[in-house]
């Protein structure tokens, strides 16, 4: 495993808001860079056989049009493809709908991944997590993409060894880190610190059953 401050630091987090015909959503965007070129990045998040070893699998059809299937999480369909720069896809999970657009785009130092998250929120969600609801498990993949891109021949990590990763201390800080960084973009998103915090620690706790 990475460092996982070293980690948390090198990722940029922002929110914000869009209105949209259903009202109003919730914008979060992540992003970092990693050094591959923008080729290999775009085959690393569109091919099943790499998805796999960084993030869970997948089935279904990875093109525009096509259905996809996260194994015990998110499907959706891929509702745009601009080959080697990001597609678009809808986010559906719990019988509800949310929107994804991945963006790759040439960086010093190699290749920025972005992902931006647009969903309705509810409210009463929204104050007592706050956005590392869901941040903190877009942190997670991004770690993930870190470790793949170090070792693309390693295994991806298995339910047993991250619940020990956690119990023994990094996993715990990776989320408390991750917490925290998403609290200081609300923060600057204009929210209240006081309010970000409780909502940070509410996230962790969930996350970590602590």
């Amino acid at each position: 495993m990475p460092d996982v401050r070293q980690q948390i630091s090198s990722v940029r987090r922002t929110l914000g808001s869009r209105s949209l015909e259903a009202g109003d959503a919730r914008v979060s965007t992540i992003s970092q860079v990693y050094d591959t070129d923008i080729d290999d990045l775009w085959t690393v998040v569109t091919t099943a056989e790499r998805i796999e070893r960084w993030f869970m699998p997948v089935s279904g059809e990875l093109k525009e049009g096509g259905h996809y299937q996260l194994e015990g999480n998110a499907g959706g369909t891929v509702t745009s493809c601009d080959k080697p720069r990001g597609f678009e896809a809808t986010w559906e999970y719990g019988g509800e709908v949310s929107w994804i657009t991945v963006r790759l785009s040439e960086a010093e130092g190699g290749t920025r991944f972005e992902l931006e998250h647009v969903a309705h929120v509810k409210d009463e969600f929204w104050e007592q997590f706050g956005p590392g609801a869901t941040g903190i498990g877009w942190d997670s993949g991004l770690l993930g993409l870190a470790m793949h891109l170090a070792d693309p021949a390693a295994v991806r990590p298995g339910p047993e060894e991250l619940m020990a990763w956690v119990a023994e201390g990094p996993g715990a800080l990776f989320m408390r880190l991750s917490a925290d960084a998403w609290a200081e973009a609300s923060v600057a998103d204009g929210e209240d610190p006081a309010v970000a915090k409780a909502r940070a620690d509410r996230g962790y706790a969930a996350y970590t059953g602590g």
